[in-house]
């Protein structure tokens, strides 16, 4: 178990014990008010959104870069307090490269495969992306809480297979081509205003939610600014903190208001550009968490 932070930020021991294991938990960045409070304002948005006329389904825009067109989702990814946590790893200048709310229905099959989120990004096999994975709502072995192999981090980008299942939530039902046993596996159990971080080397995935509740997950993927794009033509990404003196990314400022015309015209923008990495060498038409 993580001791409590030291003003804020993570302590030597912690941050060793994220570089020999490759993710760390569980980290109480807010209370768990907060994190219902949260919660809250995100299913206002949903109750709001749903059927109001959107380009796209919902479901997506929570899926996929809801840091462009959501509001709520920026303010957690710039949270001071997940960003000097963050910082204790990935250092001073820190990008938000996606934001998602990660969410399984109550009683629901859906899973996600053991899989490297490095597999299809187009980074290459860096050590400069990071996750954070803030808990909205219990996240508990009962609910689909994420298993992590320890130290599999330290392994290159592995060979995955594409399954596109209809109960895998991942953009392409990917799977990593080895066998992970059960023993291997530990499950993050965490509670509200908790949250997880993890390498993106770090072979994880997730069973389905058995539980009553849903699985509400705020998820942020941070990288530093020196990371870069090797497959497709362009790449966007917010700055959080710190500087970018690289200039891999197209910066783009956070959204006003959710659901924007500009925002969500900018939003297809990244969303066609990403799709040339994320579903390269596939013709499968699924697209982005479709």
């Amino acid at each position: 178990m993580v001791a409590p932070l030291t003003n804020g930020s993570l302590t030597g021991t912690q941050t060793r014990s994220y570089r020999d294991d490759g993710f760390l938990y569980p980290i109480p960045v807010m209370p768990a008010s907060e994190a219902q409070n949260l919660r809250a304002e995100l299913e206002d948005l949903e109750a709001t959104w749903l059927d109001n006329g959107l380009p796209l389904p919902l479901n997506t825009y929570k899926r996929v870069n809801a840091h462009c067109v959501m509001p709520l989702a920026y303010r957690i990814g710039a949270d001071p307090r997940i960003l000097d946590v963050v910082e204790s790893i990935l250092g001073p200048d820190i990008l938000i490269y996606g934001v998602e709310f990660f969410i399984k229905e109550p009683q629901t099959t859906h899973m996600v495969g053991m899989h490297q989120d490095l597999t299809y990004w187009g980074f290459g096999a860096t050590h400069g992306m990071m996750t954070a994975w803030l808990a909205l709502s219990p996240s508990t072995q009962s609910s689909g809480c994420m298993d992590f192999v320890k130290g599999s981090h330290k392994n290159p980008i592995l060979p995955h297979n594409d399954t596109f299942s209809d109960a895998n939530l991942l953009s392409r039902g990917q799977e990593v081509a080895v066998p992970v046993a059960d023993h291997d596996k530990t499950a993050i159990v965490l509670n509200p205003g908790e949250m997880s971080l993890h390498h993106g080397l770090m072979i994880h995935g997730s069973g389905p939610n058995t539980s009553d509740d849903r699985r509400i997950g705020a998820v942020v993927r941070y990288c530093t600014p020196d990371v870069a794009q090797q497959v497709a033509d362009k790449d966007y990404a917010m700055l959080a903190r710190g500087a970018d003196r690289h200039g891999h990314f197209i910066n783009f400022a956070p959204p006003r208001s959710p659901f924007a015309p500009h925002a969500l015209a900018l939003y297809e923008e990244i969303r066609a550009a990403q799709a040339k990495a994320l579903m390269a060498g596939t013709d499968n038409k699924k697209g982005l968490y479709a």
